[in-house]
């Protein structure tokens, strides 16, 4: 009885104990929760001018000076439907004004091609035209028959936008003339047309047309004080 007991024992003493099964699952990476795409917000930053930033677009002699301008780095459209900041120059007097129609044409995704400071075009207003360049201020006179009279660029009162595609008509030339197409108003991208929202922009904030005079400026929008 007694050796059957101790050898009960050493069986349970030695039996190996039972192993637990651990599944582990395999590792599982997780792709990131992807960002909104950034909304394209209308920017309007302005700065005092300097002689440095007006260049060979102003000397001494002109109706105004640097003192009475501001440079500003404006967010618009470009044809490529990209966004873009460019450069522009304007009287303090209409900055209000101004920003506020540049606004709404960024809300309508009005294209604009280029805007860049007219001193890098040697102040040359033909070859901004040209280039399709929206700009201001510029110390020129008129392009206009008579007298030379100081334009209402010279004043930076005056804004030309999308030359392009909405060509100044003078003494039967059109400027510039790789315009020419454009000489029919018929609406598209970048165009100024009577009605249309992106003049409206304009008109509503008290600048005037140059597309309804006799020889019409289609480019030209501008705020007489």
């Amino acid at each position: 009885m007694g050796a059957l007991l101790a050898a009960t024992i050493l069986a349970g003493c030695g039996a190996p104990a039972p192993v637990e099964t651990v599944t582990v699952a395999p590792s599982v990476t997780l792709s990131p929760i992807p960002t909104p795409s950034a909304v394209p917000t209308f920017t309007w930053e302005s700065r005092g001018a300097t002689e440095a930033d007006l260049g060979v677009s102003w000397r001494e002699g002109c109706p105004v000076g640097p003192e009475s301008l501001v440079v500003v780095d404006v967010a618009h459209w470009t044809f490529d439907g990209t966004v873009e900041t460019g450069e522009l120059i304007i009287n303090s007097d209409i900055e209000t004004r101004a920003r506020a129609a540049f606004s709404s044409l960024f809300d309508q995704e009005f294209p604009i091609r280029s805007m860049i400071n007219v001193a890098a075009f040697g102040a040359d207003d033909n070859a901004s035209m040209a280039a399709d360049n929206t700009s201001a201020f510029n110390c020129r006179y008129a392009v206009a028959n008579g007298d030379p009279v100081w334009s209402n660029h010279a004043y930076g009162r005056a804004i030309d936008i999308n030359p392009v595609e909405n060509p100044y008509i003078f003494n039967g030339d059109v400027m510039p003339p790789n315009g020419a197409p454009y000489v029919d108003r018929a609406d598209g991208p970048g165009l100024l047309i009577e009605g249309g929202a992106a003049l409206n922009a304009f008109l509503d904030e008290g600048f005037r047309w140059g597309g309804v005079w006799r020889s019409p400026d289609y480019q030209h929008v501008e705020i007489v004080p």
